[in-house]
């Protein structure tokens, strides 16, 4: 798998009308997009990976992540297995343990010991007949315990919602080897007003999840900074303005050990493919 230099992560890939995610994947694909990464917060996100790997020929398709909760160990390692078969290696497998208010929401109790269950997880996949080889997988990691895991058991880590002084942290406590996989949220406008009218509702309903919230005050922001969504909080996790303010915060990530950045954009309408931004993007970026 080529996963060093920009991938795109998008959620209209993920659950938006599946022809158009294969349009726009074969697209970003010729663009020379090394990854990109879907989210899982529910419905058969196997079939959405086969979907754009079958539009693809060379950019790795990746989860960011496979909901631990919502998926069974052994039909994943299975699925994974007939995928590669047919595609090659181009599927990373991001597996992760959300958030107890989203899981508990459907199932109260059920989420629980995430690293113990993070951990039973990856066991059951490597028990099963076709295990998803380790440097295949990937794991949502913030706090250095899940970090840690990332690097004996997985490939390396998936940050979302972070820094790049997390990035430098997180390196730190991976190791040279292990994949740095950052996230880095974004939007193409040099107005500051427009950007907080798009980005500060979007930033507040990741902000309410306590695994976001404890990590960005382990990096040294503020209740007040969470609650007020302050500028510098703002600034810090969404990267805004031109092209090539995107390209110097992806920069700084890489800088700080990232092995490859996979960037989201933002736009007024959540719904909508932003393909002329990710065009715009791939002219700045790759």
């Amino acid at each position: 798998m080529n996963l060093s230099g920009v991938g795109l992560w998008s959620s209209q890939l993920r659950y938006g009308n599946p022809e158009e995610a294969a349009e726009a994947a074969a697209e970003l694909d010729g663009l020379g997009f090394a990854a990109l990464w879907i989210p899982d917060v529910g419905g058969p996100v196997l079939d959405a990976v086969e979907n754009l790997l079958s539009a693809t020929q060379r950019t790795v398709i990746a989860t960011g992540i496979l909901n631990l909760w919502m998926n069974d160990p052994a039909e994943v390692a299975s699925r994974y297995a007939t995928l590669t078969d047919k595609h090659g290696e181009r599927f990373l497998l991001g597996i992760g343990c959300s958030h107890a208010p989203l899981i508990d929401s459907k199932e109260p109790g059920l989420y629980r010991k995430p690293l113990a269950a993070t951990e039973k997880f990856l066991d059951e996949i490597d028990a099963s007949p076709q295990p998803v080889p380790v440097g295949n997988r990937v794991l949502a990691a913030l706090g250095p315990k899940m970090l840690r895991l990332s690097a004996t058991k997985a490939g390396g880590a998936h940050p979302y919602l972070t820094t790049p002084t997390h990035t430098a942290q997180a390196r730190e406590v991976l190791g040279h080897g292990p994949l740095l996989l950052p996230e880095q949220t974004v939007l193409l406008t040099d107005d500051r007003d427009k950007a907080r009218e798009i980005g500060t509702d979007w930033l507040r309903s990741y902000l309410a999840l306590p695994n976001y919230a404890n990590n960005l005050l382990r990096l040294g922001f503020t209740e007040e900074d969470l609650s007020s969504v302050s500028d510098r909080l703002f600034d810090a996790l969404i990267a805004w303005g031109d092209e090539d303010a995107v390209k110097s915060r992806v920069q700084e990530h890489l800088d700080a050990g990232a092995s490859h950045v996979c960037v989201q954009v933002l736009t007024a309408d959540p719904r909508e493919f932003p393909r002329e931004q990710w065009r715009r993007l791939a002219s700045a970026l790759l």
